[in-house]
């Protein structure tokens, strides 16, 4: 049965705010594509390339193929939530609605948390990828604050000039990522099967659950699998100025989880077995640039190096463009200042919004990169970016289940559909989150308790400050429907 949005809803007393942002500026390829940018692909299987391959076993190409599943769940959730009420706020407002405003303000908080320091994570590490490209070591931490800086200011000048700007660029920085990562993984997996020398050989154990000898963990696996997922939630903060904004952001969603699950496993597979495991191993934060100089030498290295300052840089943009969205839809409920729901009548963008993203940022990188002292602390909440995530997916995931409780019983496949599938996406993300923190040091612990905490007063802030009419709205819900 196809999806539409409600005929009516239990409560429309609160609708969201009339959309501001220019409509109808971008399509579904170029939505999905920002979506993608976000995940970043070349510089996520630059991260976890070695650490996945030793978590598994080589088994990454199982745990990502299966990761894919709830993370689709998920952004199937995200469609459907969509297609009721298509606004910047998504997450903030779909919870907020359905379940609690109080829940629903704290979850726009983990957007905008997560967002924002799963931007700065590649952020911090440009410098070294652009200067790799051509060929300078560098000396001290200014070559890498000003290149971080310089990036920074024009993907906000390119934010603040408009959504269509934005996705071209994306689209002109995506094509050659992506066609460079997986075009390297071909090359990888076809030295792999003709044995070429130093090759690791692929054997079915790279198929199993267990890997080589069973030495692989699938917890381990997935605890990374998740975080490299992250991100393709983009499509969605976007959505007012998608043309078709109720149905194509949703559609962009599932698609970007696809493609990307596609560049993962292919990327995984294809690469983890160029060189030996002790090699691998030995290369770990730069694993990606080393298996492409031992698949063509160092000229190749610099073609992979240019893919990860290219997904870094479109990271850093979009994540400025999804952060400013997300705080404007915010500010647009009246829980964070007004000024932030304010839109430039020349550019149809929310320009007070986009230059406390990205003033943030800058900021954030110059006190990461000048003050040692405060960089273990940073790493710290750099580290919980992915339990961020997953915990407002779960969040939303029970928001669509809450919308929806009235139809959940009317026929086998919407309870299958609404009820049962997102449920077993929210316990796998559970699992996720409650065995990353049992693993996880102190010091990760108590940043995503500073996080919540945090989070928590900005509410009370908003309640009782800013007195938002938003924490009076009743809660809503779908019609049963025939």
């Amino acid at each position: 049965m196809a999806d539409r949005p409600p005929l009516t809803a239990a409560v429309a007393s609160a609708p969201a705010p009339a959309a501001r942002l220019e409509p109808d500026a971008i399509g579904v390829a170029q939505d999905t594509v920002i979506g993608m940018a976000t995940s970043g692909p070349a510089v996520s299987v630059g991260l976890t390339l070695a650490a996945l391959a030793a978590a598994s076993a080589y088994a990454g190409g199982p745990v990502l193929v299966l990761t894919a599943v709830p993370m689709l769940i998920i952004a199937n959730a995200y469609r459907r939530l969509n297609l009721w009420n298509a606004s910047c706020g998504a997450s903030f407002e779909w919870v907020g609605r359905a379940i609690s405003p109080s829940l629903g303000f704290l979850t726009g908080w983990l957007m905008v948390t997560g967002t924002l320091i799963g931007t700065l994570s590649p952020v911090v590490v440009l410098g070294p990828s652009v200067l790799a490209v051509a060929g300078v070591t560098p000396a001290g931490p200014w070559p890498d604050l000003i290149i971080a800086t310089a990036v920074s200011v024009i993907m906000l000048l390119i934010a603040v000039a408009g959504i269509r700007l934005t996705a071209r660029t994306q689209v002109a920085m995506g094509l050659a990522e992506y066609l460079i990562l997986t075009g390297f993984a071909v090359a990888g997996l076809a030295a792999v099967l003709t044995h070429h020398p130093g090759t690791f050989p692929i054997t079915r154990a790279w198929f199993s659950h267990g890997g080589i000898g069973g030495h692989g963990s699938l917890a381990a696996g997935f605890l990374l699998a998740v975080f490299i997922y992250t991100g393709w939630d983009g499509t969605i903060y976007v959505n007012e100025e998608v043309r078709h904004r109720r149905t194509n952001p949703g559609r962009a969603a599932i698609l970007a989880v696809a493609l990307v699950a596609v560049i993962y496993t292919l990327s995984q597979v294809g690469l983890q077995g160029v060189v030996s495991p002790s090699r691998l191993q030995a290369h770990g934060p730069s694993a990606l640039v080393y298996v492409a100089a031992a698949l063509g030498g160092a000229g190749w290295a610099k073609v992979m190096a240019l893919a990860l300052a290219l997904s870094v840089i479109a990271a850093t943009g979009t994540g400025i463009v999804l952060t400013a969205r997300i705080l404007y839809g915010m500010a647009s409920r009246g829980v964070l200042p007004g000024f932030l729901a304010s839109v430039s009548p020349r550019f149809a963008t929310p320009v007070p919004a986009s230059l406390a993203a990205g003033l943030v940022l800058i900021g954030l990188t110059w006190l990461y990169l000048l003050t040692s002292s405060v960089q273990g602390a940073f790493n710290d909440v750099i580290n919980i970016t992915g339990l961020l995530y997953a915990a407002f997916y779960i969040l939303t995931a029970l928001a669509a289940i809450a919308y929806h409780r009235r139809r959940i019983f009317r026929h086998p496949w919407d309870a299958l559909v609404t009820g049962v599938l997102p449920l077993a996406a929210i316990a796998f993300l559970g699992w996720v989150i409650t065995r990353s923190l049992q693993t996880a040091p102190p010091a990760q612990i108590w940043s995503l308790a500073g996080v919540i905490g945090v989070g928590l007063i900005l509410m009370l802030t908003a309640r009782y400050v800013l007195r938002s009419p938003f924490f009076r709205i009743p809660r809503e819900s779908a019609a049963p429907g025939r």
